[in-house]
């Protein structure tokens, strides 16, 4: 199989697993998988979140989810429990199709790490 095939299957089993999880069997989209994320690279559980918190999340998860392409590496947590991340390296200009595929498999990728899909 090729790593195309490979991360579209990867994706398919960590949507669906997610999805039944987290949303009812509702098929979550990419930006809902990263604010969570977000919620678990902060650590602090369930909780309502204000619309900037929410921003900061996945602002979070996209530079934890990026980390291990060089694009970011942890810098320390603020007073409030929040990470905060230093650039190391400016993101190319890709195609939204290239964008997809980037973040996409950073979530696979993030997901494999922590055991959740094989």
């Amino acid at each position: 199989m090729d790593k195309k095939t490979d991360l579209k299957e990867n994706w398919n089993l960590l949507t669906d697993k997610l999805s039944k999880q987290f949303a009812d069997g509702d098929t979550l989209d990419v930006d809902s998988i990263i604010y969570l994320i977000g919620v678990q690279e902060l650590g602090k559980g369930h909780q309502t979140f204000k619309k900037d918190e929410k921003i900061n999340l996945m602002h979070i998860a996209i530079c934890k989810l990026l980390e291990p392409y060089g694009y970011y590496e942890f810098d320390y947590f603020d007073n409030d429990g929040w990470p905060h991340y230093k650039t190391l390296t400016e993101l190319p200009n890709l195609k939204p199709g290239e964008q997809s595929v980037l973040i996409k498999e950073a979530i696979v990728n993030y997901f494999i790490g922590l055991g959740f899909i094989n």
